[in-house]
């Protein structure tokens, strides 16, 4: 499957545990389910001109949820963790 980069990063994670990865140099994206770590890594670096010394993704399983009787699932996702190399930042987490 040809996924264009602005396709595999669905949006960046923006949570507690997220930012605290940040001191360590590591981002978080949710990514496309079909997106394997060599595509991932080729979209941020064309995307944020920086360079991806390593993704590790997890397949992050969808919640259940119940509404009264009724009850259904979350969408199932993937989650990419990208490290970068030393001195590399990506200015859309700055500031959080």
């Amino acid at each position: 499957m040809n996924l264009i980069p602005q396709d595999i990063l669905i949006e960046p994670i923006v949570s507690e545990k997220s930012v605290g990865h940040m001191e360590h140099n590591k981002y978080v994206f949710k990514v496309h389910l079909n997106a394997n770590k060599s595509e991932i890594k080729k979209a941020v670096e064309l995307i944020f001109k920086v360079k991806v010394l390593k993704v590790n993704t997890n397949n992050m399983q969808g919640k259940k949820k119940r509404l009264g009787v009724h009850q259904g699932r979350r969408s199932h996702w993937k989650k990419a963790i990208v490290t970068l190399q030393e001195g590399d930042r990506i200015e859309l987490f700055e500031g959080l």
